[in-house]
């Protein structure tokens, strides 16, 4: 009784004819990029995955350098069109005329409203139109000011 462990033939066990082939062209470097670029994959996937913490502190300087220089430039907070989110994006021009300062606020899309500063403690009111301006103290320093969709942020001095 004779054991083959495998007839005679061309091609080897176990897929290695195809190996031989791509090193008899000359493909041997490509199966070795592949290889590659599967391990610098993996890699790229591995690092994404480990998780990324936020230094608070800094953020915070960052977020305070930024609301500085946004009020250095004159902007101020503004949430145009029925939105809630306020955004320093908003800038005032202030002119003095015969009915007192008027406050020009001035939209990033060009769009503008005209506010009256009163002397009867109520802060502001519309300065033209037909929509009454609605003011709220936010604190000490800051009132809300809401005439039709549009809500700014201006600076104030709240005497109690």
């Amino acid at each position: 009784m004779s054991t083959r462990i495998f007839e005679a033939s061309s091609r080897p066990p176990f897929g290695l004819s195809e190996v031989e082939g791509h090193a008899r062209r000359g493909c041997a470097s490509t199966t070795l990029s592949t290889n590659r670029g599967w391990a610098v994959t993996l890699v790229a996937f591995l690092a994404a995955c480990q998780e990324r913490t936020t230094d608070t502190k800094v953020l915070a300087k960052v977020e305070a350098a930024q609301n500085d220089a946004a009020v250095e430039d004159g902007r101020i907070k503004c949430a145009l069109a029925g939105s809630n989110a306020f955004q320093r994006v908003c800038t005032v021009d202030r002119e003095t005329g015969e009915r007192g300062l008027v406050l020009t606020v001035h939209h990033p899309d060009g769009g503008f409203r005209r506010l009256l500063v009163t002397k009867d403690g109520r802060g502001v009111a519309a300065a033209d139109g037909a929509e009454p301006a609605r003011v709220a103290i936010v604190d000490a320093n800051e009132i809300e000011v809401a005439l039709g969709n549009d809500t700014y942020r201006l600076p104030a001095t709240v005497k109690q």
